[in-house]
């Protein structure tokens, strides 16, 4: 059952990161964070065909990402949450071991922004003439 599970895990992640790849489903996604759009809205916004638009929304649309819903004689599509909700418990698996290079990141910097002036005192005592 285990392994059932993580196959349509895998296999949702992959359709998800899929759909998101192409840049202008991403800019597509970027518009309707803001609020729902009809498709001759986004057409106008995004400086697309209407054909093009059409495409990448059905390709969200099966993907999960958008939903349509029908107002007069247009279809609105807006965002899906799960999706996204899905990502970001993905990622979040990452959280403690880029917070830990950062961390490490962060001491390193630290430490060179406090090194200078250590090695600058000693190239100066090197160049310093000789006396007597």
């Amino acid at each position: 059952m285990t392994g059932i599970f993580l196959l349509w895990y895998i296999n949702d992640m992959q359709t998800t990161w899929s759909a998101l790849a192409e840049p202008n489903r991403r800019r597509i996604v970027e518009l309707l964070r803001d609020k729902p759009h009809s498709v001759n809205e986004i057409t106008k916004q995004l400086l697309l065909s209407q054909p093009q638009v059409s495409k990448h929304l059905r390709v969200l649309s099966e993907a999960g990402i958008v939903q349509a819903r029908p107002v007069a004689q247009q279809r609105v599509y807006e965002l899906q949450p799960a999706p996204f909700a899905e990502l970001e418990r993905w990622l979040n698996t990452f959280r403690p071991t880029w917070e830990a290079r950062l961390d490490s990141l962060e001491e390193y910097l630290h430490e060179l922004q406090a090194s200078p002036r250590k090695r600058g005192k000693k190239k100066s005592d090197k160049f310093k003439a000789p006396s007597g």
